[in-house]
């Protein structure tokens, strides 16, 4: 018998709204750390964006580089299979594996060829039970950039055609090594087609039009787990049990702050999956809306604020006056919706003022405006937002706002074609 855990888009360094989450992302790893403990856990499945951004600050990787010794330390046997995502930086991800290989520690990062046929052995990594045999043989495939999978004489997609056919050598190449007691796990970042994701969500960098939508089919039914990384979520992919999103162990928007966060524990046995259970971590810091739904007027919204408790409030947690504990619960970040018919120069003081001594921390501000016609339109205060949006949502965003119209759909593939180039290139550099 195999225990894992399933996580990934731990996105460690990032910022939100200007407030360091540090203590967040250490809060989250101590809690993975004693649940892998506690478990009898035998492989750690990380399935990209373990960094926010790819050139990670040092904290970032001191925490990271931590962990990895901290739960190999405690676990002697614990097995870590690390692939890189869309975030990530493939070649600095790997940087240290010579060094994490003594730790029992797999990355994938960059997809290696052969004189220059992609090698897919590289690709399978076995994985041990406590008692030493190889019970799993994991297909670990990290985020595909342009060159990384086979080229697919389409009519269709290119890019999802391409890394259904890399799926599909990698299973062939997998069945001819498996024998028959041992499953089949697969290890992916990517966007699968159905998967849910947020509405207006900046912290999912997913591809407009999705250019880059891979059908779950790509998965073959009898690879006994699929733990995939990317959609911030956790779920299902079309309804498969055994084909999961782990989702993100922090709301890395506001949008995600109703989401179920936290990783996923896999049992398999004898080549058959035993049992699939959610484990939901414990947030440090929770999101909070004023209002909880739609935006409010400016009089509805400072009177909500108002009625917030204050920092000193006795029914919440607090610490011992000669405690250092940071695990107990931090107050909420908040976000501010208000609903305006024209701009209100003093509004930002006014809430400031009514936050004055309350238990929570101003995010943002969004304010609403209902047009004559009845649409709405959303605006933030300049900069507030701009580190959540990518790069294409940021000119989609000026481009509209220029034109009065939609950026057309081939600026956007051309704009998504360079952006792809200087990635490359930027890790062609590195290695």
């Amino acid at each position: 018998m195999i225990r894992i855990i399933h996580t990934a888009d731990w996105h460690l360094g990032q910022t939100f709204f200007g407030f360091d989450r540090t203590p967040e992302h250490e809060h989250f790893l101590a809690w993975l750390a004693q649940t892998i403990q506690a478990n009898e856990i035998d492989a750690l499945l990380i399935a990209g964006d373990v960094f926010d951004v790819s050139n990670p600050s040092a904290a970032s990787q001191r925490l990271f580089y931590r962990f990895i010794q901290q739960v190999t330390t405690e676990n002697p046997a614990l097995q870590l299979v690390i692939i890189a995502g869309n975030h990530d930086s493939a070649a600095r991800l790997e940087a240290p594996l010579p060094l994490l290989q003594e730790k029992r520690t797999r990355i994938k990062g960059v997809v290696r060829k052969q004189n220059g046929e992609i090698d897919y052995d590289d690709l399978i990594v076995e994985l041990t039970n406590r008692e030493g045999t190889a019970e799993v043989l994991c297909m670990t495939v990290p985020f595909l950039r342009q060159g990384d999978y086979p080229v697919v004489a389409t009519e269709g997609n290119p890019y999802a055609e391409g890394v259904r056919e890399l799926y599909a050598r990698l299973w062939q190449r997998t069945c001819e090594r498996k024998t028959a007691t041992q499953a089949v796990v697969a290890v992916g970042h990517l966007q699968a087609t159905g998967a849910e994701i947020a509405e207006r969500d900046y912290s999912e960098r997913t591809v407009i039009g999705g250019l880059e939508c891979v059908s779950p089919d790509a998965f073959p039914p009898q690879v006994a787990y699929t733990a995939l990384g990317h959609i911030h979520k956790s779920q299902r992919v079309s309804g498969r049990e055994n084909v999961r999103y782990a989702g993100s162990p922090l709301p890395m928007s506001f949008a995600e702050r109703h989401y179920r966060h936290g990783v996923v524990m896999v049992t398999l046995d004898e080549g058959q999956l035993i049992s699939i259970e959610k484990k939901e971590s414990p947030l440090l810091v929770s999101l909070l809306s004023i209002p909880a739904v739609e935006a409010a007027s400016p009089e509805v919204v400072l009177e909500q604020l108002l009625a917030l408790p204050d920092s000193t409030d006795s029914a919440l947690p607090q610490a011992p006056s000669d405690s250092t504990d940071s695990a107990l619960p931090q107050a909420p970040y908040l976000e501010v919706k208000v609903l305006l018919t024209e701009p209100e120069p003093m509004l930002r003081q006014q809430i400031e003022e009514a936050l004055k001594g309350k238990h929570a921390r101003l995010a943002r501000i969004v304010s609403v405006y209902r047009s004559a016609s009845g649409t709405i339109e959303e605006t933030e205060e300049t900069g507030t937002g701009l580190s959540e949006m990518t790069p294409l949502q940021i000119v989609q965003s000026t481009f509209e706002r220029t034109y009065q119209t939609e950026m057309p759909e081939e600026l956007v593939q051309l704009f998504h074609e360079v952006c792809l180039s200087l990635t490359l290139k930027e890790e062609e550099e590195e290695l």
